[in-house]
């Protein structure tokens, strides 16, 4: 009981902090994960700091975007990128971030080395 409650107070001080325009994500065994405990991967196709995704369309669908919103600003390592559908998304260090539709919980890390082109975001 103490561990789940230990772990609601977390989640709270998390969304705070995102709500307070703190990084979309940390650090999580090893990784970086969002709030959630989503897994964020790259993607190789993408250019670094080309300010562009070009996973669209079937690819978004099974490695859905890590979505920044209006009100969002970029700081340090974090960005913001405009998708072809003018959606706004994070990347981190340049690389637009992604989850992947197929991790079933948090801390699932199954996207790592798909098709030799996604990488999980070391954190």
């Amino acid at each position: 009981m103490l561990k789940a409650t230990a772990a609601a107070a977390a989640l709270t001080l998390i969304a705070l902090a995102a709500a307070a325009g703190a990084p979309p994500a940390a650090p999580a065994n090893g990784v970086l994960a969002t709030p959630a405990g989503a897994t964020l991967y790259t993607y190789d196709k993408d250019a670094a700091n080309s300010g562009k995704s070009t996973c669209n369309g079937p690819c978004a669908t099974n490695w859905p975007p890590l979505p920044a919103q209006a009100a969002d600003e970029a700081s340090g390592d974090w960005s913001i990128v405009t998708r072809d559908d003018g959606s706004k998304q994070w990347a981190y260090k340049g690389w637009p971030l992604y989850t992947f539709a197929k991790d079933a919980k948090a801390g699932d890390t199954t996207g790592d080395g798909k098709g030799n082109v996604w990488h999980v975001v070391k954190g």
